[in-house]
C-alpha cells in the first residue's frame, strides 16, 4: 500500500500510472465496493496499479467551515478497507478552502493530471471545481484518460448512499445497515482503565475510548463481535450513560468481551455491531441489572452462535 498526499503548494507528477476511483467514500458501502471493483479492472485492462483518490479533511470542513463532522470510517478504517478489496495506492488530496475554490479546469490541470491517470472511475454524481461546477458527464468528455460513469447503485428501498446508512445506525438497525455496507458497522478505539463496576457484579468490561468522528449507534445493548490483536471474540455491548452504578455524561462505550480472561488495558478493539438488543435502563438495584446481563448474554451467544 503507498499513501500519497496532494495539496496545493506541493503537488508532484506522480510517475506510476494508475486507474483510479474517486469519492470520500465514507462506509465503503457496496455502491462503493463496485467503484473499486471497476477500478481494479482498469487496472488490469492497462496494465497499471489501482488507486483510490479521497479528501481529508471531508469537503464540508473546507467549504461550510464546519469542524465537528461525523462519518461512518475514519480516514484509518477507508484506507485498511480499500487495502482489503485489493486496492494498491491512496492518494490523499488535502482539501482546502483554496481548493475548494479551483474551477473545474483548473482541478482538471493542477489536481488530477499529475496523478497521471490511466483512467478514473466515479459515481454518476460525482462533481468537482468551484461549487461543483464540473460533473461526471463534464469529465467524461474533457479527459485526456478513460472516464468511467457508474450509475447509481440501488436496492428495492432506493439508492445506497451514505446518509442512508447513517439513518439506520443511529436508529440501532444495524442489521439493515450491514446489509448496505457489505459487512457490519465497525468502531475502533483504545481499551482505557474504567472504574471496574461491572468486574464488581461478575460482568467486567472494556471500555473503549472512541473517536469523536465516529457516527455512534442509538444507544443501548448490541450483540457483536470484538478483534483483539487479529482475534475475534463475542461481545455483549452498552453504548450509554449507565444510569444504574457508573453515570457518565458523555455516552459511553463498553464490551463485555465473552470468554477472553487476559488484560485487556491498551490493546486496541474494534466493534462489530451485529444485532441491537434493547435500550438502556434504569434498575432499582444491581440485583435486577445483573439478571438482566445474564438474559442479554444469553441472547448475545444464541445471535453470534
Amino acid at each position: 500500500m503507498r499513501i500519497i498526499t496532494v495539496n496545493m503548494e506541493h503537488v508532484v507528477q506522480n510517475r506510476t500510472p494508475i486507474a483510479a476511483c474517486i469519492g470520500y467514500f465514507d462506509g465503503m458501502h457496496i455502491g462503493h465496493q463496485q467503484l473499486i471493483s471497476k477500478t481494479i479492472d482498469a487496472a488490469k485492462k492497462y496494465n497499471c496499479e489501482s488507486a483510490l483518490i479521497t479528501f481529508d479533511p471531508d469537503p464540508w470542513v473546507a467549504i461550510k467551515d464546519i469542524h465537528d463532522v461525523q462519518h461512518l470510517m475514519t480516514m484509518r478504517q477507508r484506507i485498511g478497507k480499500a487495502a482489503d478489496l485489493g486496492i494498491r495506492n491512496i492518494v490523499i488530496l488535502h482539501f482546502t478552502k483554496e481548493m475548494s475554490q479551483l474551477s473545474p479546469d483548473d482541478f482538471y490541470t493542477r489536481i488530477l493530471l499529475p496523478c497521471n491517470l490511466k483512467a478514473l472511475i466515479c459515481g454518476f454524481d460525482f462533481h468537482y471545481g468551484f461549487k461543483g461546477a464540473g460533473d461526471a458527464v463534464m469529465l467524461k468528455n474533457h479527459a485526456d484518460f478513460e472516464v468511467d460513469v457508474i450509475p447509481a447503485v440501488e436496492d428495492e428501498k432506493g439508492k445506497i448512499s451514505s446518509t442512508r446508512i447513517t439513518g439506520l445506525i443511529q436508529n440501532g438497525n444495524v442489521t439493515e445497515a450491514a446489509e448496505l455496507l457489505g459487512g457490519y458497522y465497525e468502531i475502533e478505539g483504545n481499551i482505557i482503565h474504567g472504574r471496574a463496576k461491572g468486574t464488581k457484579i461478575g460482568f467486567p468490561t472494556a471500555n473503549v475510548d472512541y473517536c469523536d468522528e465516529n457516527i455512534l449507534p442509538k444507544p443501548g445493548v448490541y450483540a457483536c463481535y470484538a478483534y483483539i490483536n487479529g482475534k475475534k471474540f463475542k461481545a455483549m455491548v452498552n453504548l450509554g450513560h449507565n444510569p444504574t452504578m457508573n453515570f457518565s455524561k458523555k455516552l459511553s462505550l463498553e464490551a463485555h468481551i465473552i470468554d477472553f480472561d487476559d488484560s485487556l488495558y491498551g490493546k486496541r478493539v474494534s466493534l462489530q455491531f451485529v444485532k441491537y438488543l434493547r435500550p438502556e435502563m434504569h434498575f432499582q438495584c444491581v440485583i435486577n441489572l445483573q439478571m438482566q446481563l445474564e438474559q442479554d448474554l444469553k441472547r448475545t451467544r444464541s445471535i453470534l452462535k
